[in-house]
């Protein structure tokens, strides 16, 4: 069967095609910016990617017309610029206009729970889009989702940020909503089953868990799951922009996601019964357990796919291409050379480098200039990395975009999605006589550029020898985790 997959590089798509892939499917790939899209080795006969942005209808012609099946997986709520909800109605428009040519027997959409008859924007955008896919030829199947938990989930994150970090929360009114949140694992088993299901054909389905809980609940198990006692005061007094901030500098979630997660979280979003289960009985997991296997994914190295992986900032709209030539006319730039020992350690150190461990060196300024990021509307460095010890072109990393990842070349160069008065790139690699080189390269945008370039020169002096020193010189511990089925 040959299979269209939309919003390739989001967390969904990344969790659902390998399970394609093991079910013998040909699967196409959608993606705006084909060098930010790996694919394993042992993929390549079975899947492929083509470049398409759905807002542009000329770029649609790439989608071959013999296709069977759609997942349609696109969504733009994190955009950081704007309307989100018209974007997503111009995408659904433009995609329906191209299927409707092709031999697509079924579309997939995986949508919101959207009970409520006062929805917040971003569920109502979801019905709208849902809407529209349905007025097409083309036989729709729309799962509606709540809250996702697993591993590298916005939702999972965010609240391991909170639970983790606050032992005490003074909390707004939208944590007493109700909501039937679903392990990621059961939303993959749904949207797999339904694959040429007649009998699901233009028909909708809720999709949830065994247990329906408030977000403060939601909260205090999460806490009971890690050992962490929790205490969450509710006040009546918090704003939504308020609450918008709550989250935005306590979780690594953006502000333009954490409005509208904080205008979502207003609506309950609990199943209505269905025939799903007899259709397709599957296990469902509870909230606890899903907890504790995304913390089995993480712990084992395992995070398959994290909300960071589709674009959160507007810096690379036009792809990773226009970036990828580190430019050297009208840059200042920052160069460390250091012989090494043992290339293949260092090696190690360089694609390991943010997240848990941190930069080498002067990690506390690393933080600071992270937290300065937030307050200025940036992405600040909690998104931190989705693997310990491998890492690809298009992923986040705090706050740089992984441009190359090339362990054969030795060679990572990352782009900044910090806000700056200009551009930033750093750039490790290896050469030949085995020395570590280390560029730093910024390019400034008018006289602030320059301003600023001349203001952090006295602490780049010393935290990128230090970084450099570090990489080439110390040795840390690996554990190599063995895998799990979980």
């Amino acid at each position: 069967m040959k299979i269209l997959l939309t919003g390739a590089t989001g967390y969904i798509a990344q969790r659902l095609l390998p399970v394609l892939v093991d079910a013998g499917h040909t699967i196409v790939c959608c993606v705006r910016d084909v060098k930010r899209f790996y694919i394993h080795d042992d993929w390549t006969v079975q899947v492929t990617k083509i470049e398409v942005d759905f807002l542009k209808p000329e770029s649609l012609a790439n989608i071959p017309s013999d296709i069977d099946v759609v997942y349609y997986l696109i969504h733009s709520m994190s955009t950081s610029s704007g309307d989100f909800s018209e974007m997503e109605q111009r995408s659904a428009q433009n995609f329906v206009k191209r299927i409707e040519g092709t031999n697509v027997k079924q579309i997939i959409y995986l949508s919101g729970i959207v009970n409520e008859a006062h929805l917040s924007k971003h569920l109502q955008s979801r019905k709208n889009v849902e809407t529209i896919l349905a007025n097409s030829r083309v036989a729709l199947t729309t799962l509606r989702a709540g809250i996702i938990v697993g591993s590298g989930s916005a939702s999972f994150e965010i609240m391991r940020d909170l639970v983790e970090k606050l032992p005490i929360m003074i909390a707004p009114q939208w944590l007493k909503t109700k909501c039937q949140p679903i392990a990621i694992r059961n939303v993959i088993e749904y949207l797999s089953a339904t694959l040429l299901r007649d009998e699901t054909y233009n028909q909708s389905y809720d999709i949830g868990g065994p247990d329906v809980l408030t977000f403060k609940e939601m909260l205090l198990q999460f806490g009971e799951v890690r050992n962490l006692k929790r205490h969450i005061f509710i006040v009546p007094v918090m704003t939504p922009k308020l609450s918008s901030y709550w989250l935005y500098f306590v979780t690594s979630t953006n502000f333009s996601l954490a409005t509208n997660l904080v205008k979502s979280m207003k609506v309950e979003v609990v199943c209505k019964p269905n025939n799903l289960p007899q259709l397709f009985p599957i296990k469902l997991i509870s909230y606890k357990e899903a907890i504790q296997l995304a913390f089995d994914r993480t712990e084992q190295n395992q995070v398959l796919s994290s909300w960071t992986d589709a674009l959160s900032s507007q810096v690379l709209v036009n792809g990773i291409s226009a970036h990828i030539s580190v430019p050297t006319k009208g840059c200042f730039s920052d160069q460390k050379i250091v012989k090494l020992d043992e290339p293949d350690a260092a090696l190690d150190n360089i694609f390991a480098i943010g997240g848990d461990r941190g930069w080498y060196y002067a990690d506390w300024l690393w933080n600071i200039r992270g937290f300065l990021d937030k307050i200025v509307g940036g992405t600040g460095i909690r998104r931190g990395r989705k693997s310990d010890t491998e890492i690809f072109a298009g992923e986040a990393l705090d706050f740089w975009r992984v441009l190359v990842a090339d362990r054969n070349k030795k060679r990572l160069l990352l782009y900044a999605e910090m806000k700056l008065p200009g551009e930033a790139w750093l750039e490790f690699k290896i050469n030949s006589a085995n020395e570590l080189i280390q560029t730093a390269t910024f390019r400034p945008l008018g006289l602030w550029g320059r301003l600023y370039w001349y203001s952090v020169l006295p602490f780049h002096l010393f935290i990128f020898k230090g970084m450099a020193k570090n990489i080439a010189t110390k040795k840390y511990n690996w554990i190599q985790k063995k895998p799990t089925s979980q």
